[in-house]
């Protein structure tokens, strides 16, 4: 689970190289789209997606019991009646992954192009990620007015370069579509900081059904070897904790901020960050290394749009909920993509803290859990939950389709992975 069993009881029953383009840097303006017009021709909007190279094929796997200050070479290792146990992080073939969580301004650009009509056949949007719903956490605005490709828009400029954050699996498979049947305009590699780098400037398609992931079959996986992914849980754990210079324990770190020190607790755990009240940027980012979590005996990372009012956003909620239950709920918001600035060891940026993410794996449901879904795991601390949810230990799972959390659960994002050869750029 994404959230601490206590928190969820209480929401519960609370809510009973083609062209010359520009590595994105780890700024304000870090993974935004590239806002170019979806209204005319039918052509999608263009946003560029910047991927961390992640090499040594071949790597070893490590074992963990969820949610344990541990790390094991393998689940021989684990103790005795740790049935549960897991080997994770071993990935066969070179592979990217997003430097950033995917954004709302990519995926206000993603809206207008897959529901140009503004009629979401798919349940892209619920009003609760409105900002006249969800002052604090609303970040995406809707027109039934507005023209055809324009019906979606940022709720305020400083939401534009957070992570999207009400993502279900379904969503996050359909924009990976998208960008997967979308059109490449340029592909330049790029290296900073002894990492490697790629961007990809896509135009958008419309076609979402269909493409890495048939969505016409509820346990979709990936359909072809090459090109855009949600990546796999293997995937993010490798591209989050695994050093090739064989730092940490048995080459794996315990944050994918630093290597940290098993069985410490959050001793070694990265400082919190620390934001402007009004716009959510890191005002602490010479603190190294760190991460937007919520760290014991401090307050949660928070901010409200500077346009609202301070008691709108400490009150306002789009459940109904009085103002003590609302507080005791809500804590902790996401920061501006990249700005903590510390690295995993592959040189992507907010694996740990902000928003937790989506993989495409499939598992088992937990024990009690309905059979009749399919439940995938999901990775990366939150800026809302403990120091501990940012460990490998930390494999949560949630039905691909968990509507209550994806309405209700501002915290909920992903980010892109890229396997085999993207091609080249479209004419």
């Amino acid at each position: 689970m994404p959230v601490t069993p206590t928190r969820a009881r209480l929401l519960r029953s609370a809510l009973a190289v083609c062209g010359a383009t520009v590595l994105l840097a780890p700024s304000a303006g870090a993974a935004a789209s590239d806002r170019t017009p979806a209204g005319g021709g039918g052509h999608g909007e263009v946003v560029t997606v910047t991927t961390a190279k992640v090499g040594a094929p071949g790597n070893p796997s490590v074992a963990v019991v969820p949610f344990t200050d541990a790390l094991y070479r393998s689940c021989a290792d684990a103790p005795p009646g740790s049935t549960d146990c897991l080997q994770v992080g071993a990935v066969a073939a070179p592979y990217e992954i997003g430097q950033f969580e995917v954004t709302v301004g990519q995926w206000v650009a993603f809206l207008n192009t897959a529901d140009r009509t503004g009629r979401d056949p798919h349940g892209l949007y619920d009003r609760s990620e409105s900002a006249a719903a969800w002052p604090k956490y609303g970040s995406i605005d809707f027109s039934a007015d507005a023209p055809d490709g324009r019906h979606y828009s940022v709720a305020y400029p400083q939401w534009a370069d957070k992570p999207y954050g009400f993502a279900d699996f379904l969503k996050a498979a359909r924009f990976v579509n998208s960008l997967y049947n979308g059109r490449l305009l340029a592909k330049t590699s790029t290296s900073a900081g002894g990492f490697e780098y790629t961007g990809y400037q896509v135009e958008l398609s419309a076609q979402t059904e269909r493409g890495m992931y048939d969505l016409g079959r509820p346990d979709a996986t990936r359909a072809h070897d090459a090109g855009f992914v949600v990546p796999s849980q293997d995937e993010w754990i490798k591209a989050a904790y695994y050093d090739p210079s064989g730092g940490g324990t048995y080459s794996y770190w315990k944050y994918p901020t630093n290597p940290g020190v098993f069985g410490d607790g959050d001793a070694t755990a990265p400082a919190p960050t620390v934001l402007d009240p009004a716009t959510g940027d890191v005002v602490n980012a010479a603190t190294q290394p760190l991460a937007s979590y919520h760290a014991d005996g401090l307050p949660a990372p928070s901010w409200c749009p500077g346009q609202e009012l301070p008691a709108r956003c400490a009150t306002g909620n789009p459940f109904g909920l009085d103002p003590i239950a609302y507080r005791a709920a809500y804590q902790g918001s996401l920061s501006t993509v990249g700005q903590a600035r510390t690295t995993s060891p592959w040189g992507t940026l907010d694996q740990g803290g902000n928003a937790v993410e989506w993989t495409d794996t499939i598992t088992a449901p937990p024990a009690g859990g309905d059979s009749a879904r399919v439940w995938r795991r999901e990775h990366g601390g939150v800026s809302n939950a403990p120091a501990y949810q940012m460990w490998p230990s930390a494999v949560g799972l949630q039905p691909q389709d968990n509507a209550f959390f994806s309405h209700t659960y501002p915290w909920l994002g992903f980010r892109v992975g890229v396997v085999g050869d993207r091609g080249p750029c479209a004419p």
